[in-house]
């Protein structure tokens, strides 16, 4: 059963939101990475990408909370279906998040790749996110008023239109105190009160998936047929 809902945008400190939430008891917590790590989890969101009501209890089976898309995109029907669950909107400036946005989309495949073109130990991990491209475009469509898909970014008049839209539609549906407006620069003080918890000892915030270790991960799927999720396995 989810106990944080993260309704924050791709890109807004999400990787490091997971891995902060897990180093606090809330995980596993499910990013769309995982898929990477655990194929098979692609099969949860079929229904979804079919356009047929979601088991959010199957789709979530096992993890406790959720980031990033395409969880983070149902944030209104996961705060209905959890109501004892917090929601946490992270935020980062919307110039800088389009810019690390338009990096996710640059360095994807510009169309389709085919799980029997790709190196043989990520033809799972590509099947998987294929059978998922349906719903990020669905998804794109909602957000940004055009298909998203990747290699493809609306322009950031357009883009950062669409930020501000969600962050107001999450302020204006998500009561106060159930909601931490989250920027992980401000590290664990605000997430552990939020939680009512205490924050790790000795241990710095984590600060995961930024501009360089992104390049990294998709230079490792590309060139060399390797898995490497830039969080540590195992939440």
């Amino acid at each position: 059963m989810l106990e944080v809902i993260g309704a924050g945008l791709p890109r807004t400190g999400t990787t490091s939101t997971k891995a902060a939430l897990e180093q606090l008891g809330f995980g596993p917590c499910y990013h769309t990475f995982e898929v990477l790590l655990r194929p098979e989890l692609a099969e949860r969101w079929l229904p979804v990408c079919a356009g047929a009501a979601a088991d959010w209890e199957r789709v979530f089976e096992g993890f406790r909370s959720c980031v990033d898309w395409p969880a983070s995109f149902f944030w209104r029907e996961l705060a209905q279906a959890y109501p004892e669950a917090k929601v946490v909107l992270t935020v980062r400036d919307p110039h800088s998040w389009y810019a690390s946005f338009r990096l996710l989309g640059s360095l994807g495949p510009r169309e389709p790749m085919r799980a029997d073109e790709a190196p043989e130990a990520i033809r799972p991990v590509v099947a998987a996110m294929t059978s998922l491209r349906p719903l990020f475009e669905r998804i794109g469509e909602s957000v940004f008023g055009e298909t998203w898909r990747p290699g493809h970014t609306p322009d950031e008049e357009r883009a950062v239109a669409a930020y501000h839209r969600h962050v107001a539609a999450v302020l204006a549906a998500i009561p106060a105190k159930r909601l931490l407006v989250f920027d992980v620069r401000e590290g664990w003080g605000p997430l552990c009160a939020f939680l009512g918890v205490t924050a790790p000892p000795s241990a710095p915030f984590p600060h995961l998936n930024d501009a360089a270790s992104l390049r990294r991960m998709f230079e490792l799927m590309h060139t060399e047929g390797q898995v490497h999720v830039p969080f540590p396995r195992g939440g």
